[in-house]
């Protein structure tokens, strides 16, 4: 938790940083034919005028309850622009987790248990073009494929969204899913192989181990080996490297969104990049850390829940 607050802090001070180096909020307001007087005015009523350490403890402030200032781009409060687009990102990258793990853990266990065959083979050389293929390549494929060709799917936007409270869901209806497919695809295809060839390198290394080799000569089934005590140990590294792949799905799903213009943070941080809009690029900066910060701390807390030799450890310690 100590660490988590470190983090967060740090972070905090690099997106304060960019409203000191990247441009001038009081001209983006006013524009290059205001007044200096107009121009102190504003600087006072945005407390710009103050000593850098009192700024940035109002930064700090502000920022734990969320607010940011006004968009320099839209004129709208910044904390309104992340809540609107902020459901479109969550539920983009869940899918694509949701995708990645069904078919990834599968697949990767599938490859240990049949290495060698042709289809083992086969997975492992598609694996290799999904972790080398950018991802805006892989979308403009699945655009070019499944939206002009066959005109299965759309090739941009979310489709139809159903307001609930704050929140707005394209998971609740049929075009919702329709818009989601190729975008969560395309976000979810890295993931999936990064997970299948961690699944299958762990699983290699557990199913040489002697408690593996002791639970056979008990006589237990093939099954109950890989999948009653393989597969569980190996799902300890998974867990660690998919609680990071969610938060890397949120933040870094920019050029999935951007490709599909799928309206997300992602395409929101794109364009405040373009215009220089600091307040939103600050923002995304300390909400995307603060995703990390928490799946980090969730993974390390489920990890007692997954292994028991960590329990054990910690009651020898006291």
């Amino acid at each position: 938790m100590a660490q988590a607050v470190l983090v967060m802090v740090s972070v905090a001070f690099i997106a304060f940083m960019l409203f000191q180096y990247v441009g001038d909020p009081v001209v983006f307001l006013l524009g290059q034919d205001a007044t200096p007087e107009q121009i102190r005015n504003l600087r006072a009523d945005l407390g710009l005028d103050q000593p850098v350490v009192v700024q940035f403890w109002h930064f700090l402030v502000n920022a734990a309850q969320g607010e940011f200032g006004i968009s320099l781009r839209q004129g709208a409060k910044v904390s309104r622009l992340i809540a609107e687009r902020l459901p479109a990102t969550v539920e983009l990258a869940m899918v694509a987790a949701v995708l990645a793990l069904l078919l990834g853990i599968p697949m990767g266990v599938y490859a240990a248990l049949k290495r060698g065959t042709f289809v083992s083979q086969l997975l492992m050389t598609v694996s290799l073009l999904g972790v080398s293929l950018p991802t805006f390549l892989i979308g403009i494929l699945l655009i070019l494929v499944f939206a002009v060709n066959l005109g299965w799917f759309p090739s941009f936007g979310r489709g139809d969204v159903v307001q609930l409270g704050w929140w707005s869901s394209g998971l609740l209806t049929a075009k919702g899913w329709h818009h989601i497919v190729l975008p969560a695809l395309t976000l979810a295809i890295f993931q999936l192989t990064l997970i299948m060839r961690l699944v299958r390198a762990e699983m290699l290394e557990v199913l040489r181990t002697d408690y593996i080799k002791f639970a056979r000569a008990r006589g237990l089934t093939n099954r109950a080996v890989h999948f009653g005590h393989a597969l569980k140990n190996t799902l300890v590294p998974v867990m660690t490297i998919t609680g990071l792949q969610l938060g890397g799905l949120i933040a870094f799903a920019i050029i999935t969104e951007t490709v599909f213009q799928w309206p997300g943070m992602g395409l929101l941080f794109i364009q405040a990049v373009t215009f220089a809009d600091v307040p939103v690029m600050a923002a995304y900066l300390c909400l995307i850390a603060l995703i990390f910060v928490v799946i980090n701390l969730v993974v390390d807390l489920l990890y007692f829940a997954v292994d028991p030799r960590l329990r054990i450890e910690r009651a020898g310690a006291h």
